[in-house]
């Protein structure tokens, strides 16, 4: 008889086997109806096999679905990334179906001409509306834009028969890009680069590329070169573009809209269901060319996957750590991997692993050494606190209020640069010391001025910020300690009153409209003072930009953080960046206590490959990524003698093996996350010992309890 092994989207750590029915045709990929309990569930054939029997009899799949099958490529990838990450099949696959599972679209109400009808009262808006329909059906709100008028008039010829309505159905499908639509114009750096991408594609195979430019050196031109190379090569050919946040993703459509004369589709969070559910079956029936989304969208079935870019690619973003824990940048090297595709990881500032891996050629090194056109980099100077210590309860020194002021007295703009969202980062009392934390989490509430409002940042716990402490009774005792970009506006509008201030955020900018808002008003030279966290640090261009002040330069090299050095040059680099990308040289002033610090004075200099080659050694002496692999394994309950007692079993199961060493358990620095007791335990290992095949027989010796949730994480980038 045939059995079939089916992926069904539940947290379980395997398929399940069923018997294929006499006269069912079943493949690899194909979505069916199988029974599970008392219910009828939905699965992926992961295979088919014949068998001569079995000891226990099996259910039969109940139907194959008419929904498209899975490609091969994408059941393979589902397959590898769940042992990849040691997380469930049937929950990866559940992701590569999550947009079939939104409902459809709505179908489109539309107008066309009744024969050759007339109105009986002819107005020269009538008349107008029935010149713009001609032989066509439109949408009425189009229409009436296209006539230049009310939708009464619209309405009117309706109710009068000369139109009629009808629905139109959805149709999963997106306008083919023109690769000749409007081509930019490429400097020999970027030229090479596209060219050597386009020829790896157009060749076939797993190609691995690091697409290495200084912040302003063109690299989005140089790899939308290399998709339109493609395309040309290919009009069948699809194309992955990730991107590790939301707020990026409409700079880039309009671009790529702008270049190829059609949008790509667009795939994350923000985007509506019935609209990811269009993208999803675009995808699948190959009438989608261009894919621009979140680390999600590696999971999209494409069937001609050709081209996967990750920009950015050194972002933690890309790092998931909820549910599912994947790192995209990897799993996108591997999906290409999969598919025999090209990939392009790029950044002005890459990781540290993805630069091992091309120093050992396992990936092609393209570089962007200049910026494109007249720009030039910024001037970088390190402003020591020490020497020059801003005034007390104000954070801007004096050198860097006499820098803003000049960039205003030039008609020039200025970004304050602060990775902390709010008014204050901690809260306390004066009379017992006691600091404001979220209930049930060791994590510190966020003063949020604008709202009046205390915040955990982790959890979104929110309270009113209340008149007295809750520990002691105090009246008015509870002081704002330390800076967030709210506190340093609100000095910028003290010191600056004339100055056209905005704070940039993403507690300001609440949703995708405000984000090109507030982008639209910088780019046009609407404020003159931006004072920003991250969310203005990545790939904006501001062409008014002059002056970057970075409030705290020592904020992210604090802790034991493995990456905190490497996350702090990243960042920097990338802020700093922002300034002088048009015809005007930029600078940057860095505020620090601890301007001999290596990551301030390899940024001071410019010099990325001091830096590089410090923190390298670095790693090397300690056996750490990208010279060894971590994994870590986090134990939460709201029991917290469970807890205890799994991680000690744990710690007492631990296979023997060699060039491994296994650290803790030990409480998480955040060791209380709503109402969860946690605890971890950090497993190193050499590069080639089997990580993952020392983590399944580790976890096969041990039974997790059900009120114990336990977390693995392979090459963790957060350690609380």
């Amino acid at each position: 008889m045939k059995v079939a092994s089916v992926l069904i989207p539940l947290p379980v750590h395997e398929a399940f086997d069923y018997e294929v029915g006499e006269g069912m045709d079943l493949a690899r990929g194909d979505q069916v109806a199988v029974p599970l309990g008392p219910r009828l569930m939905r699965g992926v054939v992961a295979e088919v096999r014949e068998t001569t029997g079995s000891n226990r009899r099996l259910k039969a799949v109940e139907s194959r679905l008419d929904d498209p099958a899975l490609p091969p490529g994408t059941v393979d990838f589902v397959e590898w990334a769940a042992r990849w990450t040691l997380s469930p099949p049937g929950e990866m696959a559940a992701t590569a179906l999550k947009g079939l599972r939104a409902p459809r679209p709505k179908p489109e109400r539309r107008l066309r001409r009744v024969g050759d009808r007339t109105p009986g009262r002819p107005t020269a808006g009538r008349t107008a509306v029935l010149e713009a329909i001609g032989e066509r059906a439109m949408p009425g709100a189009e229409l009436a834009r296209a006539a230049g008028v009310s939708s009464a008039v619209v309405k009117g010829l309706v109710d009068e028969g000369v139109l009629e309505a009808f629905e139109v159905e959805a149709v999963a499908a997106f306008d083919r890009p023109d690769p000749d639509h409007r081509p930019a114009v490429l400097n020999a750096d970027q030229g090479a680069a596209a060219e050597a991408l386009a020829t790896a594609t157009a060749a076939g195979g797993f190609k691995p590329f690091l697409l290495d430019g200084v912040t302003g050196s063109g690299k989005t031109e140089a790899y939308l070169e290399a998709v339109a190379r493609t395309l040309k090569a290919d009009p069948e050919a699809q194309v992955l573009i990730l991107l590790p946040e939301i707020a990026l993703t409409q700079a880039l459509i309009e671009r790529i809209t702008r270049r190829f004369g059609a949008a790509p589709a667009e795939w994350h969070s923000g985007v509506t269901p019935p609209r990811r559910r269009m993208v999803w079956e675009a995808v699948v029936a190959g009438r989608c060319n261009i894919v621009v989304g979140a680390r999600s969208a590696l999971f999209l079935p494409f069937p001609n996957l050709r081209l996967i870019v990750v920009d950015e690619e050194h972002d933690g973003s890309f790092k998931q750590e909820d549910g599912l824990v994947y790192h995209g940048r990897d799993l996108a090297v591997a999906r290409a991997r999969i598919e025999g595709a090209t990939v392009v990881l790029a950044s002005a500032t890459p990781s540290l692993e993805t630069l091992w891996n091309a120093h050992h050629g396992r990936y092609g090194w393209l570089k962007l050494a200049t910026r494109h056109g007249a720009s030039v980099l910024p001037e970088i100077s390190l402003l020591d606190l020490r020497q020059s210590p801003p005034d007390p309860q104000t954070w801007l020194s004096q050198p860097l209020r006499e820098a803003i002021a000049e960039t205003l007295m030039a008609g020039e703009q200025t970004l304050l640069f602060l990775n902390r969202r709010g008014y204050a980062p901690v809260v306390l009392c004066r009379a017992c010391g006691h600091r404001m934390t979220s209930p049930d989490t060791d994590s510190w509430l966020v003063e949020h001025r604008y709202t009046g409002r205390l915040v955990c940042h982790l959890t979104g716990f929110s309270m009113v910020r209340p008149k007295v402490c809750p520990s002691c009774g105090a009246e008015d005792s509870l002081v704002s300690v330390g800076p967030g970009v709210e506190r340093v506006e609100e000095e910028v509008r003290q010191l600056f009153p004339e100055a056209r201030t905005a704070v940039f955020s993403s507690d300001t900018i609440p949703d995708p409209r405000a984000m090109r808002a507030m982008i639209q008003r910088m780019t046009d030279g609407e404020i003159d003072i931006l004072v920003a966290t991250q969310a203005a640090a990545k790939g904006h261009n501001f062409p008014g930009l002059t002056l970057v002040g970075v409030v705290d330069a020592d904020l992210g090299l604090r802790g034991g953080d493995l990456r905190a050095a490497e996350r702090t040059f990243q960042l920097l680099t990338q802020a700093t960046g922002r300034a002088g990308r048009a015809d005007k040289p930029g600078r940057a002033i860095l505020q620090t206590w601890t301007p001999e610090h290596p990551v301030l004075m390899a940024l001071a200099a410019g010099d990325r490959d001091a830096f590089v080659e410090a923190e390298m050694a670095e790693r090397e002496a300690a056996s750490l990524p990208p010279h060894g692999r971590l994994a870590a394994l986090i134990l939460s309950s709201e029991d917290a003698s469970a807890v205890e007692r799994v991680a000690s079993e744990l710690a007492a199961s631990i296979p023997n093996a060699e060039r491994l060493e296994v650290y803790g358990p030990a409480d998480a620095p955040l060791g209380l996350i709503r109402g969860r007791r946690r605890k971890r335990l950090l497993v190193r290992a050499d590069r080639d010992v089997d990580l993952q095949g020392f983590l399944r027989s580790w976890l096969s010796r041990l039974k997790i309890p059900g009120s114990v949730r336990l977390t693995v994480d392979v090459d963790p980038y957060s350690f609380l």
